[in-house]
């Protein structure tokens, strides 16, 4: 992203926001893994959203119409001697010069500061819960505000949810953003391609894994968007299951659902494929059930569609499939109604996708689905589950976990499958995995 995006949608957010009022934005705190060491430092979405800055120790105000300056970026001083230890920073200067920034001050000062700024807002949007310490910084400087009330000073009358604003704004993808997006679902796909080739009776799981991080790192994609999941066998049929340490073995299927993060926006694919290169007739039939359903959800992914368009065309297809193949009995309908497929498909369809993998922004307006709309991304990923020992299931479905999983945007005319390049027909897989 360039600092024109970040300045555009600042403006963007400024807009709705309208003069006399104030936007707080926090920086994620680092958090520490054991002893001194510190996971990877990773900022806050929405607070880079605007700012594009990826140091922690910093908070953002935005003030629409302030003559000093409507973007403040409160940010850490330079330090020679801590920068020797742990690399340069931005500093005041930087932040103005680099990242765009109106006017910075020190983090140390935000106390001194911020509060000025407060009494001269009527209106305050913040993500209440978010940060805990600066919720208790927010609480102090507004009661010092109200204690001077009798000398005239003004409280800021109204408290609103920057969310409610912000996450609707994250939720339709500029080019830039589809770019990163696309360039994002390519890697992972390259990399679960690769998974297919190199996956053989006997590795361990985490092996697989291992595989997929090299191949997104040294295609540049350094972060993963989640803990990848990779199930051989039954461990298929746990919808969350990171263990990754069990053998695979001859005969099972297994699972992946992998995704990197490239430019702090996420991909999230998931392929399912047999260890020794060839689908059994009963893993055939139950993988074409859930492809299908797939195919069926993502017709319905065009503009003015209902966003669970795509969750009842699966459901439909899934239910009809089961029924024909015995594991569940009755009229599709009624089971559809009754939900009875989700002894087998507990989740849903999909979920918008963007800098968080599971991003941010209503699914519904005043109780009703949500339209779909250009620009939107989003996951599609039917499944079905039939862990060993289900009862009233005849043995040959037990331990088989599928899902498929595709990253799609929503376009003027239909929609564009940004993960395509994962293979994911049965001919296509074993073709991969036979070479």
């Amino acid at each position: 992203m360039t600092q024109t995006e970040f300045k555009r949608r600042r403006r963007q957010l400024m807009r709705m926001m309208g003069k006399d009022s104030i936007a707080i934005l926090p920086a994620a705190a680092t958090r520490v893994r054991n002893g001194d060491v510190h996971y990877p430092y990773r900022p806050d979405s929405d607070f880079y959203y605007l700012t594009g800055f990826a140091e922690p120790e910093a908070v953002a105000a935005l003030i629409p119409g302030r003559k000093q300056g409507e973007y403040i970026l409160f940010c850490r001083e330079k330090d020679a001697d801590k920068e020797r230890w742990d690399g340069a920073i931005a500093g005041q200067e930087g932040a103005v010069e680099k990242y765009g920034a109106d006017d910075s001050f020190p983090i140390t000062d935000l106390n001194d500061i911020l509060p000025r700024m407060l009494e001269q807002c009527e209106r305050v949007y913040y993500a209440m819960g978010c940060d805990p310490d600066l919720d208790q910084n927010m609480s102090s400087w507004i009661s010092q505000i109200r204690s001077k009330a009798r000398s005239g000073v003004h409280t800021p009358q109204e408290f609103i949810a920057l969310d409610h604003y912000l996450h609707d704004m994250r939720l339709y993808k500029s080019r830039s953003e589809i770019a990163a997006m696309r360039k994002a679902a390519k890697i992972a796909a390259a990399a679960h391609k690769r998974l297919m080739s190199e996956c053989r009776p006997g590795i361990k799981e985490y092996q697989l894994e291992a595989s997929f991080l090299h191949e997104c790192s040294r295609r540049g994609a350094r972060q993963q968007a989640y803990s990848p999941i990779v199930g051989g066998g039954n461990n298929a049929t746990v919808l969350h299951y990171v263990d990754n340490s069990d053998k695979l073995e001859n005969g099972d299927l297994v699972l992946i659902d992998a995704g990197c993060e490239l430019d702090y926006y996420a991909s999230d694919i998931t392929r399912t494929f047999p260890v020794n290169g060839k689908f059994t007739q009963p893993q055939a039939q139950l993988y074409q059930l859930v492809l299908n359903a797939q195919l069926a959800a993502i017709k319905q992914l065009k503009p003015g569609n209902a966003y669970n368009a795509p969750h009842k065309a699966a459901v439909r297809t899934l239910t009809r499939g089961l029924v024909k193949l015995g594991l569940l009995k009755g009229q599709p309908a009624k089971l559809v109604r009754e939900e009875k497929y989700k002894k087998f498909f507990m989740h849903g369809t999909g979920h918008w996708l963007g800098m968080d993998v599971h991003d941010v922004g209503d699914y519904k307006i005043d109780g009703h689905w949500r339209q779909l709309e250009p620009g939107m991304v989003l996951t599609i990923e039917p499944g079905l589950y039939i862990p060993m020992g289900s009862k009233g299931v005849a043995k040959k479905w037990q331990g088989i976990g599928i899902r498929i999983e595709d990253d799609i945007l929503i376009t003027r005319d239909g929609c564009e499958v940004l993960s395509a390049d994962a293979p994911k027909t049965i001919t296509e897989i074993e073709h991969i995995m036979a070479a």
